[in-house]
């Protein structure tokens, strides 16, 4: 495992999950955001500093940025069984008020 691959793919994952494109999220870390992209790529590596800058902004454990893509993969797959689940759930839940408030006299 290359630890600065994983940790970019990290960055990477995490940056776009809170909506940041790279030029964005360079300037709250003020770096360049061709910089950034090196670390992205797991061609760089941060600091100290950098990193708990990186973790405050993007407001997740330092821990997430070391372990496995697979890991952030499968939960997003968790996370969208769960909200296809409940809209399922809302949808039928809406029916039946609907067809219950339809049938019951005022």
């Amino acid at each position: 495992m290359d630890i600065k691959k994983v940790f970019g793919a990290n960055v990477r994952f995490y940056r776009k999950c809170k909506g940041f494109s790279q030029e964005a999220l360079s300037e709250k870390l003020d770096i360049g955001s061709n910089h950034l992209s090196k670390i992205e790529r797991g061609a760089a590596f941060v600091s100290a500093e950098l990193l708990e800058h990186l973790i405050a902004i993007l407001d997740i454990p330092a821990e997430a940025l070391f372990s496995s893509i697979e890991k952030h993969r499968a939960g997003d797959a968790a996370l969208a069984h769960f909200e296809h689940i409940v809209e399922e759930e809302l949808r039928r839940t809406t029916e039946t008020i609907t067809r219950r408030m339809r049938s019951e006299p005022r």
